[in-house]
């Protein structure tokens, strides 16, 4: 194998492809030969963004199959992997790179002097189910229709709200805490398997999910004072790690919370 191709012809599944970290994902591993199997779930006004990304990816001369489907949805999912086996289950390319980015979650107070503002059990159910639980069934189900390429890695975005409070955000900073322990068992599950899994923990970085955080300027002002490098995380810094994450050599790498924040967390 020539080392500087081996991403050439593989596949990339990911989940939330239409913004932030995982449209970049998506561009930059197509960058590397990587076709890619979008998942998102976007209305007719934010499609054209959709649609550059695909024309973004397709210029590479690589594949890109976007589904515009809810992630947390049985059967929509299992349309979906049924149409990717049909197209590569009897190819030596596989799914090379699972990457879960899904940004779709409640930022409800737990209490608050309104109780009707109040995060009810509905929205914490769809939040964990959407931002954590989902990364296993869609792993369940790619592994059991054996489309995993050989030495796969998995990836599921994280947050430094995994383990800090910032107001409201409890119900993704529970999600945030599930997705890291699904990623530590899966790791451990395959690993006799050649499967790497792990939480990737971005710095705080200017995307339309975090523009959604109540008192975010006060998040990026503090990331910003605390950054060594002064300047807040892209998402080129991160899609460039799972490149690298991505390497033969790197395979050993399992079941870490790898921050890619710059030092952000070190002061």
């Amino acid at each position: 194998m020539n080392i500087e191709n081996w991403l050439e012809g593989q596949w990339a599944l990911i989940l939330g492809s239409s913004s932030g970290f995982g449209a970049e994902v998506s561009k930059k591993l197509s960058d590397y030969g990587v076709n890619i199997i979008g998942v998102h779930l976007d209305r007719k006004g934010t499609m054209k963004n959709v649609e550059e990304i695909i024309s973004y990816i397709e210029s590479n001369n690589v594949i890109a199959k976007f589904y515009n489907i809810n992630a947390a949805d049985e059967e929509k999912r299992n349309e979906c992997l049924n149409e990717i086996e049909d197209i590569i289950g009897n190819s030596d390319k596989k799914i090379k790179i699972l990457l879960h980015s899904l940004a779709f979650g409640s930022l409800k107070p737990y209490v608050s002097e309104d109780s009707s503002k109040n995060v009810t059990q509905k929205n914490m159910d769809m939040t964990l189910d959407v931002m954590a639980n989902s990364l296993v069934y869609w792993t369940q189900d790619i592994h059991h229709r054996s489309l995993f390429s050989s030495n796969a890695s998995i990836f599921a975005m994280s947050s430094a709200g995994s383990r800090k409070i910032w107001p409201t955000y409890g119900p993704v900073s529970a999600a945030k805490s599930a997705l890291e322990s699904h990623i530590r068992q899966l790791a451990f599950e395959l690993a006799p398997v050649g499967i790497s899994a792990n939480s990737i923990c971005a710095g705080v970085t200017l995307t339309p999910a975090l523009e959604k955080i109540p008192g975010n300027q006060d998040i990026v002002d503090g990331a910003l004072r605390a950054n060594p490098s002064n300047r807040l995380t892209l998402p080129e810094d991160v899609s460039g790690s799972i490149v690298a994450l991505s390497h033969p050599g790197a395979n050993w790498i399992t079941g870490n919370i790898i921050r890619v924040d710059g030092g952000e967390e070190l002061s």
